[in-house]
């Protein structure tokens, strides 16, 4: 019968939407990144930036891991600052500063004895420290954060880092004085 169209039966089209949500899940699935390397998964998470305070939590959280018998996940933070330009009446616009001390991180770390006894990776990160550390420990599905404690002005002025961290947090955070 030319022009004229007979209804699709109910059952078909619900199968069809069904088809429709479950090919729109697993495009989501596949879009989203890939899981971390098993090995660390319920790992220990540490953040690390070289300084006297980050490298006692970064000896803490080795032990951590090696009685746990995890892995650990250093974590390194890159600053990110606010550009001075207003366009308009636009909010400032955070940009990346070239960090390099990661690789010098990672250089030193890669020759340090201490860590031999664990197995370890390092993440570069950019952003706000405290999201950032909790954002890793999530995808790790981690079982701690680890930090240094903040001594100075800085800490004083802008509340620390392990401060922030330890209220907003989803898993335990150890603070490392």
């Amino acid at each position: 019968m030319a022009g004229h169209d007979i209804p699709e039966p109910a059952d078909r089209k619900r199968k069809r939407l069904a088809d429709a949500a479950s090919a729109d899940l697993r495009a989501a699935e596949e879009a989203r990144p890939q899981p971390c390397d098993p090995a660390f998964r319920h790992g220990v998470v540490v953040g690390f930036d070289g300084s006297t305070s980050s490298e006692r939590a970064l000896a803490y959280a080795i032990g951590m891991a090696r009685r746990s018998g995890s892995g650990l996940i250093i974590v390194h933070v890159a600053n990110r600052l606010p550009t001075t330009v207003w366009a308009g009446c636009e909010p400032p616009v955070f940009v990346d500063v070239p960090d390099h001390r990661t690789e010098v991180l990672g250089l030193e770390l890669a020759c340090a004895d201490y860590l031999a006894e664990v197995p370890w990776i390092l993440v570069e990160r950019g952003g706000d420290i405290c999201h950032e550390l909790e954002e890793v420990g999530r995808e790790y599905s981690a079982d701690a954060i680890v930090v240094g404690s903040t001594h100075g002005i800085m800490g004083r002025i802008f509340g620390s880092v392990a401060g922030r961290l330890a209220k907003r947090a989803q898993r335990p955070v150890v603070v490392i004085p």
